[in-house]
């Protein structure tokens, strides 16, 4: 009895052996195979996967009234630079992209407050911005300019002296309103409005003397509207890029590899190329 009881308990060690020995994972780079998805959904590393709000998507916050990098369809759609930029990175990650239009200022706070993974709205870098929010490589480059009315006397020289628009939030904004000890004009001499469009209308109806914007919209808002001009002259050239939730860094990462591929291969250049001709 004691020799089969010994017996079975060297079979039972053998057989933990073996089943030991088939449990263990071997690195992909060790036996020359790769991930068959790099998108991060491998299951054997949970460390490495690429986290968004909701899985298999990429949300996106963004104030959809900025051509041509963000504007709506007739059918309710989306379109513009962003938007399309947004989705080459999407189907490199191998996600779906979802939109969501709201406030300039709603969508900075989206990504803090887990609404959105990303924002893409013309956003451009500052200090105070990476105080809240981590962002990618820059995309492309923005250039404000100042709109008024055909023969107005405003230049850039005198718009301390006079009333300011500018869309709420945006850095023509912050910058226009700051102390003139800071290069600004101070907030009794801008007005904040939701978005460009209702800026220009202001101009247009005589509530300010100019209006401060990205120069690729401010063209579009010129072009649409007659009697309306734009300065000579640039009055901050900044850049753009994506607005991350601080501290996510894996979701970072991997937008700058997709954004350095699409650069690289010339999308990038060719989706802007589609909205802005040079002149």
């Amino acid at each position: 009895m004691k020799k089969l009881l010994a017996l079975t308990l060297v079979l039972l060690m053998v057989l933990g052996l073996f089943a030991a020995c088939n449990t263990v994972k071997v690195n992909p780079s060790e036996n020359g195979a790769t991930p068959n998805n790099t998108t991060g959904t491998n299951t054997d590393n949970t460390e490495d996967e690429l986290k968004t709000i909701e899985d298999g998507k990429l949300i996106m916050s963004t104030n959809a009234a900025f051509p041509p990098y963000e504007m709506t369809t007739d059918d309710g759609g989306f379109e513009g630079i962003d938007v399309e930029i947004a989705q080459a990175i999407a189907e490199k990650l191998g996600l779906e992209l979802e939109i969501l239009d709201m406030d300039f200022d709603a969508a900075l706070l989206a990504v803090n407050e887990g609404k959105s993974d990303i924002v893409m709205a013309g956003v451009t870098v500052n200090e105070d911005r990476k105080l809240v929010m981590d962002f990618t490589d820059s995309y492309a480059t923005g250039v404000q300019v100042v709109i008024v009315k055909e023969g107005s006397d405003v230049t850039m020289d005198n718009l301390g002296e006079k009333m300011i628009g500018a869309q709420r939030g945006t850095t023509g904004y912050i910058y226009a309103s700051d102390t003139p000890e800071n290069g600004g004009y101070g907030e009794d001499h801008v007005t904040a409005y939701d978005n460009g469009a209702t800026a220009v209308q202001a101009l247009i109806n005589g509530q300010v003397d100019c209006v401060i914007i990205d120069s690729a919209p401010a063209a579009e808002y010129v072009k649409d509207n007659a009697g309306l001009t734009i300065l000579e002259g640039e009055w901050v050239t900044e850049n753009y890029a994506i607005g991350c939730d601080k501290g996510n860094t894996q979701l970072v990462e991997a937008i700058n590899k997709a954004l350095t591929e699409l650069i690289a291969d010339g999308t990038v250049q060719k989706i802007i190329d589609k909205y802005i001709t040079a002149e």
